[in-house]
């Protein structure tokens, strides 16, 4: 299968290439130049077998210059329990005959996006080697939050990689941030920015685009890719995930093979739904794809009104890795929902670049009318549901869930829609342990990994082992740049 860029269609590669390179050259993502369609044999297929062989599968419709035995082998050194702290990787969790919420939070770091960032190293070394790679790729990220923490996990001392993140200073949790300073791995590196994640994202997405860099790296034997989900091979593991939950929901008996599943998800940049819209495309029973954001509401206003504009206040709230207001995976769903037309998504992203904002066409409106809801939730209302579900449930869920775990009400009452929902639940409530505690009616007793043991003894829930293990754990990185240095901080990390 070919991949090509969202702005340019005759750009065309094979997916190692894809992975390897990360963002098109011309600021375009790199997307499948068609979706497999999987039917009522594959998924009964899935339902009885371990997550690592369900991945192996799904993946290797997508990535036809790997093998399956190469897939089968990342997805047991992905996800095998030296990683995952549940054999089921991915599991289900029922809270009443309808409703069901998707843990993503059992990997090294304790969020979704081990999901992805255990995955991608594999892909990437398998790429480099696919395609004859000699010099040494270095991975940019920009994180708002748990992204970078995953994928330094994921790189670290990885051979032939090096490794570095930027994350918005004081715009993260103080466990992130932790997780991130006291990072291990000698190919790895850490700097704050001043600003919000949107101001991370823009620098890395600059220095991609930027010529001069890029030549002085590769006389210096490197070459940059992306480890942010504007690369394929962090949406594709992602889009496993959604088919599991459907075919576990089959196995213990909460669905009918062939029924609808409503899925509600917290986003940000958009990949993780965008993943949800993938299996859809492929033939996954999905009804609505409910999309939950927090008061950086963007994403809400562009489903309902088919505009998306950025010039609206940036918060920085409780539920930080929701904190972005230029969500760049959005370029691939108007990729396919214009169908395929590389020119009018240039044409919108040219626009967002000069004015902050673009309109859809109607066709695309309809599309997104036909297939989405968007809700966002508050400050309030995400302490409201964390206390809910607590109270009522014995379920102790973190900020980014109790989001989707709010809109997804929304959406049952302004729609009176019945079909059984999965909400997704992306990070560990002692990532944001804080937060969690003041919204049960605690009073914190500190501050950051300080509060990992009073979350413990007031809910009896288990600490993951690694974030137990950050306590007393020495800080590594204390860099710090404004958002036009970050030029300067890669250069120097790649002397």
């Amino acid at each position: 299968m070919k991949y090509y860029s969202t702005r340019d269609a005759a750009v065309r590669m094979d997916a190692a290439e894809a992975i390897k390179m990360g963002l098109s050259r011309d600021g375009g993502l790199l997307t499948p130049c068609e979706i497999p369609q999987i039917d009522r044999a594959f998924l009964e297929s899935l339902v009885n077998v371990r997550y690592q062989e369900r991945a192996a599968k799904v993946m290797g419709l997508y990535l036809t210059d790997y093998t399956y035995e190469e897939l089968s082998g990342f997805a047991e050194n992905a996800y095998g329990p030296e990683k995952f702290d549940c054999d089921a990787v991915a599991p289900v969790r029922t809270v009443d005959e309808t409703t069901h919420c998707l843990e993503l939070w059992h990997g090294p770091t304790s969020a979704f996006k081990d999901m992805a960032l255990q995955m991608l190293p594999q892909l990437l070394s398998a790429a480099l080697r696919k395609t004859g790679e000699s010099k040494t790729v270095c991975i940019l990220v920009a994180t708002s939050g748990d992204t970078g923490k995953a994928a330094m996990e994921g790189f670290a001392d990885v051979p032939q990689t090096k490794i570095l993140v930027f994350y918005p200073k004081d715009g993260v949790s103080k466990v992130q941030e932790t997780q991130m300073v006291t990072q291990d791995g000698a190919n790895v590196g850490v700097c704050a920015v001043e600003g919000n994640f949107d101001d991370a994202q823009a620098g890395v997405k600059r220095i991609f685009s930027d010529e001069a860099i890029r030549a002085t790296l590769a006389d210096r034997g490197y070459f940059l890719s992306s480890a942010n989900s504007i690369n394929w091979g962090r949406i594709l593991p992602q889009v496993v995930y959604y088919i599991s939950a459907y075919c576990d929901l089959v196995r213990d008996g909460k669905l009918s093979m062939g029924d609808k599943v409503n899925f509600c998800v917290p986003t940000g940049n958009f990949g993780d739904i965008l993943a949800a819209y993938y299996a859809k495309r492929m033939g996954l029973p999905v009804g609505k794809l409910i999309c939950a954001s927090n008061c950086n509401d963007v994403l809400t206003d562009f489903l309902r009104t088919g505009v998306y504009d950025k010039n609206r206040p940036f918060h920085t709230t409780m539920s930080p890795s929701m904190d972005i207001l230029v969500s760049s995976n959005l370029e691939r769903l108007l990729f396919d929902l214009s169908g395929e037309n590389d020119a009018e998504v240039k044409g919108y992203m040219d626009a967002l670049a000069k004015t902050g904002k673009y309109e859809v066409s109607d066709a695309i409106k309809a599309a997104l009318a036909n297939q989405f809801w968007g809700g966002f939730c508050g400050e309030a209302g995400t302490s409201a549901a964390i206390a809910k579900y607590y109270k009522e449930n014995g379920y102790l869920i973190d900020t980014h869930t109790a989001v989707a775990a709010n809109v997804m009400e929304q959406y049952r009452k302004a729609t009176g829609d019945k079909t059984v929902t999965v909400f997704v639940s992306t990070a560990s409530p002692y990532k944001f342990c804080d937060h969690v505690l003041r919204a049960i009616g605690e009073t914190p007793a500190g501050d950051g990994v300080e509060l990992l043991d009073q979350l413990h003894e007031t809910t009896g829930t288990a600490i993951p082992r690694r974030l137990a293990a950050l306590k007393g754990k020495a800080r590594r990185f204390d860099l710090t740049c404004e958002k036009p240095g970050m030029d300067s901080v890669v250069l120097d990390f790649l002397k």
